[in-house]
């Protein structure tokens, strides 16, 4: 199965360190050992949140595989580092998650219909949704349809202070949006 890894910079986890390729472990229990990653990659943001310290990758799952539940973290004994993703490739392994599972439980990093950028960024997902976030911060789109059945469009940008501003409102079609407070 492939799935989602964050690590410490360095391939490092819980002070353990992994190698490119393959890392095998005895034993896989979900809440006490083996080797943890996320059919959602954005579950990975709940056990390393902070973009500016983090990595992110790209794995194969293999041997014993266990799952809790909480969310998609599994943990398995295999664990086949493919390779790393950018902030922004990993964002849209995230939305196109949801394109391809629009009826899944949502990560408890999506924000329904308006979001502001913590920690890096904002995942937005809605009829119309809207996002804004300071210098570098990465904002995710997922339009539903009026259903809410299915995504509909996807988009991505970076609040780079040229095109996408800090601190203004976007929608899915990346222009500026006026926004009423709360």
């Amino acid at each position: 199965m492939i799935a989602y890894k964050a690590f410490e910079p360095g391939l490092i986890c819980r002070g353990y360190q992994f190698v490119m390729g393959l890392n095998q472990t005895e034993q896989a229990n979900c809440r006490a050992n083996g080797f943890h990653c996320a059919e959602n990659p954005l579950d990975c943001l709940s056990y390393y949140p902070d973009m500016a310290k983090s990595e992110f990758y790209l794995v194969k799952t293999g041997g014993d595989i266990d799952e809790d539940g909480d969310d998609t973290k599994i943990a398995c004994t295999e664990l086949a580092i493919i390779r790393k993703l950018t902030q922004e490739e990993f964002f849209l392994h995230g939305l196109a998650f949801m394109v391809n599972r629009p009826k899944r439980e949502w990560s408890s990093h999506v924000k329904k219909d308006r979001a502001q950028a913590t920690r890096g960024y904002a995942v937005v997902r809605g009829i119309d949704p809207v996002a804004r976030g300071g210098l570098g911060d990465i904002l995710a789109f997922a339009k539903e349809d009026m259903t809410g059945a299915t995504v509909s469009h996807i988009s991505l940008a970076r609040v780079d202070g040229i095109k996408v501003l800090p601190d203004l409102w976007y929608g899915v079609d990346l222009n500026e949006r006026q926004v009423l407070a709360l």
